[in-house]
């Protein structure tokens, strides 16, 4: 049973969780390979071929393992493989970056999610916990943090204890005093309990739960989460 009467402090995933990630992703494909096909057309072409565009990514994941929980330096990194490749100027590779990477801020949260994290920082410290990157202070949204930990800011990602850890240190509690909320079943619900926090599931998509430990809570919306705390 969750008890709501020991919450200093709340934790919340990013993708999935305050916002759809793949339309962001889509779109930040689209417009980098808009600007290759401008300015790097040999690699925009190499890029045509998913299994190529994948293939360029493995081999940067095996020959930079230090990067493993760091997406933007993966993406940065196949980037700039693909130009040598190709045989274009690698030096392209930032400026390249830097058009996705706009992209994928460009996000459209949930209908629920502003009112939840409006109604959620005037009550706990609210530490932003994710394995992507995403930059809450480009998204907007920076000032209902108290602090945004990474997976590529720490080397490690849920459900590694560490992260959760190093959440609970940001907002300056006990891991027994968090509520951590989430979408991934795995990453956020078993990692959180894990670290000893109490948990709300966030279900949108009515998923069967299928894991022996289970959340305090599930919701389909943040609306329902906002709903479990007094006003």
């Amino acid at each position: 049973m969750l008890d709501l009467t020991i919450i200093k402090a709340i934790t919340l995933d990013l993708d999935d969780t305050l916002w759809p990630i793949w339309p962001a992703i889509e779109r930040a494909e689209k417009a980098l390979d808009g600007w290759l096909g401008r300015y790097a057309p040999m690699t925009a072409a190499l890029f045509l071929n998913p299994a190529t565009r994948h293939e360029v990514r493995e081999q940067v994941i095996r020959s930079r393992p230090d990067l493993k929980h760091n997406l933007s330096a993966i993406r940065l990194e196949t980037i700039r493989l693909a130009l040598l490749r190709a045989g274009e100027n690698s030096s392209l590779a930032e400026i390249a970056f830097d058009v996705f990477f706009v992209e994928r801020n460009r996000v459209t949260l949930f209908d629920c999610a502003l009112p939840t994290l409006k109604f959620l920082a005037t009550r706990f410290p609210l530490v932003a916990v994710s394995n992507g990157n995403a930059d809450i202070k480009r998204i907007g949204i920076d000032s209902y943090f108290c602090a945004s930990i990474s997976a590529q800011q720490l080397g490690v990602g849920k459900p590694d204890p560490r992260i959760f850890h190093a959440a609970a240190a940001a907002a300056e509690v006990a891991p027994s005093q968090v509520l951590h909320v989430g979408d991934d079943a795995a990453l956020d619900v078993l990692g959180a309990l894990n670290c000893g926090m109490q948990t709300v599931w966030v279900n949108r998509s009515e998923q069967v739960w299928t894991h022996a430990a289970v959340p305090h809570k599930t919701v389909a919306t943040l609306t329902e989460l906002c709903a479990l705390f007094p006003t």
